[in-house]
């Protein structure tokens, strides 16, 4: 795929959506997250309107919700929408109104299911730079790593299992073996400190 200005429109929208942000417990700018998850599509032979997806797939959950999603809508189409809404495991105008943290994975985890292969691309694209980052930090800062986490260590270790599953039933087959990989890694060294 070669870049062209709506990539570059798109880049610069998830600039200024998320120029506040960092990520969970850190430091790092929560661009950097977008600009992975962007480059791991892109890897696996994302399109423009998926590696624009890439970069907004968190814009409606942290920034601003329904108003959000039809920003992006009028800005960069309904595919692009479609695949960010398909990404977004709540789509609320108030983050306060939130289903509780495991019926929203529960549900999410359901659609997958059904979800399109641009949405799993996505998708997998994002848990994949969220688990990597998981267990690097994991590493650094141990058990307390977990209260970053609505789902705290039991939890989140079920989610990202459940994601692998997900992904090996449907796809994108690497990000599947890699998620797969990770979560290992992280489930052994979590055993290994209980």
């Amino acid at each position: 795929m070669k870049p062209t200005s709506r990539f570059r429109d798109a880049l610069v929208f998830a600039a200024e959506l998320h120029a506040d942000q960092q990520r969970k417990g850190g430091t790092v700018p929560y661009l950097a997250h977008l600009l992975a998850v962007a480059s791991l599509a892109l890897e696996q032979g994302a399109d423009e309107d998926e590696a624009i997806a890439a970069l907004l797939h968190d814009a409606v959950e942290d920034q601003g919700g329904l108003p959000t999603l039809e920003r992006i809508r009028e800005r960069f189409g309904d595919r692009v929408s479609g695949i960010v809404s398909g990404c977004t495991d709540a789509v609320e105008t108030d983050p306060r109104q939130k289903p509780p943290w495991r019926q929203r994975k529960e549900a999410y985890l359901a659609h997958l299911a059904t979800a399109s292969a641009s949405v799993r691309l996505v998708s997998a694209a994002d848990k994949v730079h969220n688990a990597r980052s998981l267990l690097a930090d994991y590493r650094q800062a141990g058990e307390a790593i977990w209260s970053r986490f609505n789902g705290g260590r039991d939890g989140s270790l079920w989610y990202y299992r459940a994601l692998v599953r997900a992904y090996q039933a449907g796809g994108p087959a690497n990000l599947a073996a890699e998620l797969d990989r990770v979560v290992t890694e992280l489930e052994t060294l979590a055993r290994a400190r209980a």
